[in-house]
């Protein structure tokens, strides 16, 4: 008999779950809201810390659930889960012996800081942007021109009680260390200031490229919050900030401002976890079981999570959770139809 697991989300780790319960036998069923698989990594340039491409890690995957034959729903929005299936706007079921929900996050909205002049200069850009220019080869000002002074901005949504985001991304601060690095590979004349709350450096190999950074690459990294950003007569951004370490007011004037956006929980969860009995964390993220022995489970038996449906991850953590998930779905059907 071939158990069937509907996988809500075909990002990284909707995929390693299909992939692994494939190999194990079960037929998963992934269920993508976009057209094609992938998620957010999609759209980025390279991992850190090691600067892998992030194409040569989830191209491979994407192809591993085509060469697995693994049924995929594209373009397809769920409005329901239950341990038993899930319900898709367009009110067809799709029945299951167990569900993961691997939804992800959404990336915070810029437009909510409104004193950074996101969407008003046309020089305030956010990291996935910043991104998106690396991919394309060349990261320049809207005129063309090449940036000579960077500056980017860490917790942008994230550690933000004003617009109601407490939690940390987790995933920021190597990020602008990331970025960094790679403006001053590709401009290395370039000065780059990272303003931070906190730097932390949890990951392996994350502490030695914030070193690194600061060492080889001469970035510079001033402990505090931009206040305030605005656009000069010659489309430079003039930003007003405080160094915390010195507790002196600073003003600075640089040709791009990189706003390190943070991760939120959908939109949509609300509504999924009323329709599945679920419990929200305060954060908006779908609660766990527990922190340890049940953190890829639900309060709901056939309801299990992957990846950064419960919490800001990273991808190599959102990648092993998924394995994880799936040794767990594989124990509970198992379990259920009393297979030894």
């Amino acid at each position: 008999m071939a158990y069937r697991v509907v996988i809500v989300g075909g990002g990284a780790a909707g995929m390693q779950t299909a992939i692994e319960l494939k190999s194990r036998g079960i037929e998963p069923i992934i269920v993508e809201r976009d057209i094609e698989l992938g998620g957010k990594a999609r759209g980025w340039y390279k991992l850190f810390p090691s600067f892998t491409r992030a194409d040569d890690v989830m191209r491979p995957l994407a192809q591993r659930v085509k060469d697995m034959h693994i049924r995929s729903f594209y373009g397809q929005e769920v409005t329901q889960i239950a341990p038993d299936g899930v319900t898709l706007r367009s009110e067809e079921r799709i029945p299951a012996d167990a569900v993961v929900v691997a939804t992800g996050f959404t990336l915070f909205d810029a437009h909510r800081k409104q004193e950074y002049g996101y969407g008003l200069y046309d020089n305030v850009v956010t990291s996935v942007e910043l991104e998106r220019m690396m991919i394309g080869g060349k990261v320049t000002l809207a005129d063309g021109s090449e940036p000579k002074r960077i500056a980017i901005l860490h917790c942008v949504g994230s550690r933000d009680e004003k617009v109601g985001q407490k939690h940390c991304s987790k995933v920021c601060c190597i990020t602008g260390v990331k970025q960094a690095i790679e403006l001053k590979e590709m401009y290395p004349t370039a000065e780059v200031f990272n303003f931070y709350m906190d730097i932390r450096m949890f990951g392996p190999g994350y502490e030695e490229l914030y070193r690194e950074a600061q060492e080889r690459y001469n970035v510079h990294f001033v402990r505090g919050r931009i206040s305030e950003a605005a656009e000069t007569i010659n489309k430079r951004i003039q930003i007003k900030a405080e160094d915390t370490l010195t507790g002196r007011p600073l003003r600075m004037t640089v040709d791009m401002l990189v706003l390190l956006v943070g991760m939120s929980a959908n939109y949509d969860n609300p509504k999924l976890a009323e329709s599945a009995g679920l419990t929200l964390a305060p954060n908006g993220y779908f609660k766990a079981m527990d922190s340890f022995l049940g953190s890829v489970r639900s309060e709901r038996e056939g309801l299990f999570f992957a990846g950064a449906a419960t919490a800001p991850k990273s991808l190599a953590d959102t990648l092993a959770e998924a394995s994880l998930t799936a040794s767990a779905v594989d124990a509970y059907l198992k379990d259920k139809f009393n297979v030894k």
